[in-house]
């Protein structure tokens, strides 16, 4: 019998009911652990002398940001020039060694980093290091003093493990499924023109694109209509010659995504053309939670529509599934979509719009559980490539001041002590 399991039980479910998320909560909290260590202080007293036998103020203190030493940045395929080079200008801005690895499925943009890229930088402090998954594995048997991850959370779990190895600490950057609440009270075509946009952005393959839709049958019938003259305006009546839809990646996840056509009813698009790796601006209709499209990140220009009966419903739905890497909520109320936002967890959220937040320099970009840890981007990039150092400078002199925390400890002295520990003082450390 587990005997920790009702107790941790106990523990989700009041966070999941929201009860800690309120300032007034938190508030109370603390001021109950203050209270804690006023009203028991003897006792606390009593407790550490009997188990150590022991019974700050004047100096400077500051943080200092270190680089790491070497860091292994490890790209994806989907953004290959950007998502290598955001994160490296964060690397080598908070003075790291860099060993870059790019994605071998995109061959060309890998091409152009490992052959031009290292004649900007001094390569006694960068290198680009190739090859696919057994390069990779290879690579990550050596320690690294942090890694930079950005893929799939299959791969994230991999990395993670070789890190935990020399206990290297990293930043994952996965993915997930990405909802997207449409209530009823929106305009359809309001919501089909940027849901459209940045479903079908780069065909699909863009890790914040929202992944299925959430709205009420009613909503549904209003939507379908205005999604069509969406992509047609985007695309054009032939989506497959227009020069503003990509193709998929590779074979291999042409066939994955083809394969997904087949979940539920194709309500616009489902063609497709395997010698242009082409698949057209998809919607589907009656799909269910157990078909393989709600199971997976797409990743492609397919988007499925989910029908719920309440925003309720569409919470539940929400939070009952790993947390994902962004989630969009659309509404012409307000607390509809505050609502949405506090009720759920995410690694960003947007109200209104795409993936927008993560173009906004002064927010951080990343995942939560199951979609990554960490962030970057911006300021953000080059906290993530420090260690934020905690330092002390004490002046040689003053020892008969210092000497107060000697043993043995006086009654006198245990006073000033004590003074000197208190919040309200200047913030120095007399220990």
């Amino acid at each position: 019998m587990d005997p920790f399991a009702d107790t941790l039980q106990r523990l989700r479910e009041a966070f999941d009911s929201g009860c800690t998320r309120p300032a007034e909560f938190r508030a109370a909290q603390l001021k109950g652990l203050s209270r804690f260590l006023q009203e028991n202080k003897q006792l606390l007293q009593e407790a550490l002398a009997q188990d150590l036998h022991k019974a700050t103020q004047l100096d400077s203190a500051f943080i200092r940001k270190e680089p790491f030493g070497l860091v292994l940045v490890i790209a994806p395929w989907n953004y290959p020039l950007n998502l290598s080079l955001e994160p490296l200008v964060g690397a080598l801005a908070a003075g790291n060694c860099v060993v870059l690895k790019p994605s071998e499925i995109s061959k060309g943009t890998e091409k152009v980093l490992a052959e031009v890229l290292p004649r900007y930088l001094d390569q006694s402090c960068f290198a680009v290091v190739l090859g696919g998954p057994q390069e990779t594995g290879q690579l990550l048997e050596h320690k690294f003093d942090y890694i930079f991850f950005t893929g799939s959370p299959r791969v994230g779990k991999v990395v993670m493990a070789a890190a935990a190895e020399h206990l290297t600490p990293v930043t994952l950057e996965l993915g997930g499924k990405n909802p997207c609440y449409v209530d009823d009270n929106c305009d359809p075509q309001t919501v089909a023109n940027r849901v459209a946009f940045f479903r079908y952005f780069n065909a699909g393959q863009t890790c914040v694109a929202p992944d299925y839709i959430l709205c009420s049958p009613e909503m549904q019938a209003r939507l379908l209509p205005a999604l069509q003259s969406a992509i047609t305006r985007f695309y054009g009546e032939d989506p497959q010659s227009s020069p503003d839809l990509g193709r998929i990646i590779s074979e291999k996840n042409f066939q994955r995504l083809r394969r997904l056509l087949s979940c539920g009813h194709v309500a616009i698009g489902g063609q497709s053309d395997e010698s242009d790796r082409y698949i057209a601006p998809t919607v589907l209709v009656g799909v269910q939670e157990t078909e393989p499209v709600m199971q997976e990140e797409i990743f492609g220009p397919i988007l499925p529509i989910m029908n719920v009966r309440s925003l309720d419903e569409a919470i539940e739905f929400i939070r009952r599934r790993e947390k994902p890497l962004a989630l969009y909520a659309f509404s012409n109320s307000s607390q509809v979509v505050k609502r949405v936002l506090a009720q759920t967890s995410s690694g960003g959220f947007c109200g209104n719009d795409g993936f927008m937040h993560m173009t906004v320099a002064s927010l951080p970009f990343g995942g939560v559980g199951a979609s990554g840890m960490g962030s970057y981007h911006g300021k953000f990039s080059f906290d993530t490539f420090s260690h934020h150092r905690a330092c002390l400078l004490r002046r040689p002199g003053l020892e008969k001041v210092y000497a107060l925390r000697y043993p043995p400890h006086t009654p006198r002295n245990l006073r000033v002590l004590l003074a000197a520990m208190e919040t309200r003082s200047c913030g120095c450390a007399l220990l």
